[in-house]
């Protein structure tokens, strides 16, 4: 299976180091720990009532649910510094100045990655969020549209575009 630029998430080596010892953590000892947690609170007695099973089984739902979530990250995942876009087209892994409606005085810059991928250094979109899924494959100089949550358009147009160097 061929992966395209939007379905890849770069990740420097040490995010993804750092994604690694989660899932690690979570798929073993705090698997075991939920677990016993959930055991201890069953020998309290009536289910129905017992606080404790119902935290432990909430708790229980929420790891599993991360545990999935990191998986599909990390099997998607390419470690190291993102291409440089060889057409100048927005891709994700790349910092993305834009300008809104065209006013070159009211702009922004941001990463285009996961938000694993996010430095407190930079304000970081998603790829699949709608200003990210906007932006990708326009050229800088080019317009892009993009959907508001209210269901409005939005113009913005794509200034810079290069790879992170984070």
């Amino acid at each position: 299976m061929t992966q395209t630029s939007e379905d890849v998430t770069w990740l420097t080596q040490e995010a993804y180091t750092k994604l690694r010892e989660e899932l690690a953590y979570l798929s073993g000892p705090a698997r075991e720990e939920v677990t016993a947690k959930i055991a201890a609170a069953r020998e309290e007695g009536d289910l129905r009532e017992n606080g404790g099973y119902h935290a432990a089984k909430e708790e229980q739902g929420k790891q599993e649910l991360r545990i999935r979530q990191l998986t599909q990250l990390l099997e998607k995942a390419k470690v190291g510094e993102a291409p440089a876009s060889a057409d100048g087209a927005v891709a994700p892994g790349m910092v993305v100045t834009i300008a809104f409606d065209g006013d070159e005085d009211d702009t922004m810059t941001f990463l285009l990655a996961s938000r694993e991928y996010a430095s407190s250094d930079i304000e970081t979109y998603s790829p699949q969020s709608p200003l990210g899924s906007g932006v990708i494959g326009h050229k800088v100089g080019e317009d892009a549209e993009y959907e508001l949550p209210n269901g409005r358009k939005a113009s913005v147009k794509i200034l810079k575009a290069e790879p992170y160097n984070g």
